[in-house]
């Protein structure tokens, strides 16, 4: 494979600004950063971008999340390694992604269980998060950038 130029971001330096200002957000919020990186994780597995996949479980080892959760996050729903705040924000994340999977892209049932679990501070960080590794996982998509490439 071979990356069709440079990552965006990288290219306009302004744009690498903004999304690097964007991803500080949800942290500061007091969202726990191994949280976020399962967010990571989980969009970049549905959206099959192989840079973040290859980088946001080193990312999360960093901050000391287990393998048996990383193995397990495409099997969130079946797996017993998630809280039920957890697997909110990972059903979330799944709907925000897949947004023309269906006709209601986040239906009530899951944007409610997220309400139980998430503030509107932190929920209003989280939808900001997902939204932002959206974003990352579209433009190495498009421009096809290299997995491995790039380390944490």
């Amino acid at each position: 494979m071979q990356e069709r130029m440079g990552n965006p971001a990288l290219v306009l330096p302004a744009a690498m600004q903004a999304l690097a200002a964007l991803s500080k957000v949800p942290a500061e919020t007091g969202l726990s950063p191994k949280l976020l990186e399962l967010v990571n994780l989980r969009a970049s597995q549905i959206n099959g971008c192989s840079v973040c996949v290859d980088g946001h479980p080193r990312i999360a080892k960093k901050l000391g999340e287990t393998d048996e959760r990383l193995f397990a996050i495409g099997a969130w729903r079946d797996s017993p390694y998630f809280s039920d705040a957890e697997r909110a924000a990972l059903a979330l994340t799944e709907a925000v992604t897949r947004v023309s999977d269906r006709a209601d892209p986040v239906p009530d049932d899951i944007w409610d269980e997220a309400t139980r679990h998430y503030d509107g501070r932190s929920l209003a960080a989280l939808v900001i998060a997902i939204a932002n590794i959206n974003v990352w996982n579209r433009l190495n998509i498009a421009t096809r950038q290299i997995a491995g490439a790039w380390k944490p």
